[in-house]
């Protein structure tokens, strides 16, 4: 059974729990309402901002998050718009195509890509009919519950190792719509096993093809481990996080030569210093595959 259907399970049986008091002879039970499937999971209508009613909402701080770099309201708007134009890059290459699991990973450690997937994930959910569930797979340094300043606890390691349900990790971060985040929960050094394990896949293909239009955004360790080689063939696309005058170019041919197999969707070129956007300037931010020409974000302290 599959983890949204045991999910849906759990509610039935939370519902006949809850409408089973006693009642005089002949007098019929009341109906509750019964929780819709999209909303158990996490998942609402993507037209649209969701009202999540069972995903466990946590308030976050907004002035927190932009100390923490992300894109929100009152961010900087020259980072706004290079995630704004990422966004649409990266739709373009995949959404004809239903390529809808994408993972961020980057030749060394520190480069930014646990950054950089949590606001093109933000980014995604502010598009009008879109939706994101952002997955931490960097289950030997978890970072996006920081970044987001969510508490600490259950996530995907739970799941893998001992079938916690997922539903019950989830979590909407209020005030950022049509984004839902699943946390890694605790740290392992197992990590690849379990990234390449049977029930990782089947959850992969399920969060996939459960609801298609929905965008799911893995973070990753860094190449430097196994963990991303060994999801490699679970995902639609890969983006490659790199950090402007610091990762060698021989790292990133490597990189390239390791997942040469695997849908490289291109690279975010990170940390740049820019000047001021103004009509008569704009950084490069789309690398094709045949013109080498990299994606580039302002620069990331």
């Amino acid at each position: 059974m599959s983890f949204i259907n045991k999910a849906l399970e759990k509610a039935k049986s939370l519902h006949h729990k809850t409408v089973e008091p006693q009642l005089p002879t002949g007098q019929e039970l009341p109906q509750a309402p019964f929780p819709d499937l999209e909303e158990m999971a996490g998942f609402g209508e993507t037209q649209g901002e969701i009202h999540y009613t069972y995903t466990r909402k946590i308030a976050v701080s907004m002035e927190m998050l932009r100390q923490n770099r992300l894109i929100v309201n009152g961010s900087d708007k020259t980072l706004l718009e290079a995630y704004k134009l990422l966004r649409t890059h990266v739709l373009h290459r995949t959404k004809k195509e239903h390529r809808n699991t994408l993972m961020f990973t980057g030749p060394l450690p520190n480069e930014g890509k646990s950054l950089t997937a949590i606001n093109l994930a933000i980014a995604i959910s502010q598009k009008v009919g879109q939706t994101v569930l952002l997955v931490d797979g960097d289950l030997r340094n978890p970072s996006i519950h920081r970044y987001l300043d969510l508490p600490s606890g259950p996530g995907l390691m739970d799941f893998l190792i001992s079938g916690y349900p997922i539903a019950d990790s989830l979590v909407h971060p209020e005030g950022l719509a049509n984004l839902v985040v699943l946390p890694a929960g605790s740290a392992t050094h197992d990590s690849a096993e379990l990234l390449s394990s049977p029930r990782m896949l089947d959850l992969v293909r399920e969060l996939k093809h459960f609801y298609p239009d929905r965008y799911v955004l893995f973070d990753l360790p860094p190449l430097l481990y196994a963990d991303s080689l060994a999801f490699a063939p679970l995902v639609d696309g890969i983006i490659l996080v790199v950090e402007s005058g610091k990762t060698p170019r021989e790292e990133i041919a490597h990189a390239m030569d390791l997942l040469k197999e695997f849908p490289v969707l291109g690279f975010v070129l990170n940390k740049i210093d820019t000047m001021p956007m103004s009509y008569d300037y704009y950084p490069k931010y789309y690398r094709d595959q045949d013109s080498q020409k990299p994606l580039t974000l302002p620069w990331q302290k």
